[in-house]
């Protein structure tokens, strides 16, 4: 069984359960709307889109707020969603955001190093689903050894909505890619 909320450390972070107390925190983070431009729904720095993502996180469990260990302040959040125990299981990692001056410092490699080493001992794959149009996470997936699937997902908003390519990581990849 799979625990979506564990507490995770690593060198420079700390992975801990996303609680309510955090909102505030969260959203100075989030409220950067540059940390989403390439996202596929680049709105969420407006406080109502950020308090329904927020509130989201918390109603479904598996969120985790990234706490920067050297100042103690929260960076971004990740989460693991889409649990499936079935067929040696699955979990989906995604949800993931982090403060601007966390990016090109390695602390989201880190970060997923953390969660896929977590989840890899419950579940045989992780899925990831990345916006097909984000052409730097698809990067980022790709460096951490992630493998793109054939599989899409259309996403239906209001404003259009937006594709998904799906990649994965499994226990075999994890342990010969380069975050292992």
């Amino acid at each position: 069984m799979l625990d979506r909320q564990p507490v995770l450390e690593g060198e420079r972070l700390l992975l801990r359960p996303l609680c309510e107390s955090d909102r505030d925190a969260l959203f100075a983070v989030a409220a950067d709307a540059q940390v989403w431009a390439l996202h596929p729904v680049t709105d969420r720095w407006q406080e109502p889109v950020f308090r329904q993502f927020f509130d989201d996180a918390l109603a479904k469990g598996g969120a985790l707020a990234v706490i920067e260990k050297a100042s103690g302040a929260i960076a971004g959040s990740s989460r693991f969603q889409a649990y499936d125990p079935a067929d040696g299981g699955s979990v989906e990692i995604g949800w993931t955001f982090l403060a601007r001056r966390m990016w090109g410092s390695g602390a989201n490699a880190e970060m997923k190093r953390l969660m896929l080493r977590h989840a890899l001992q419950s579940v045989r794959r992780v899925v990831f689903r990345v916006g097909e149009n984000n052409l730097v996470s698809r990067r980022a997936m790709e460096k951490i050894g992630g493998i793109l699937t054939d599989r899409t997902e259309r996403v239906d908003s209001p404003d259009g909505g937006y594709c998904n390519v799906i990649y994965e990581i499994d226990r075999e990849t994890f342990a010969a890619g380069p975050l292992a």
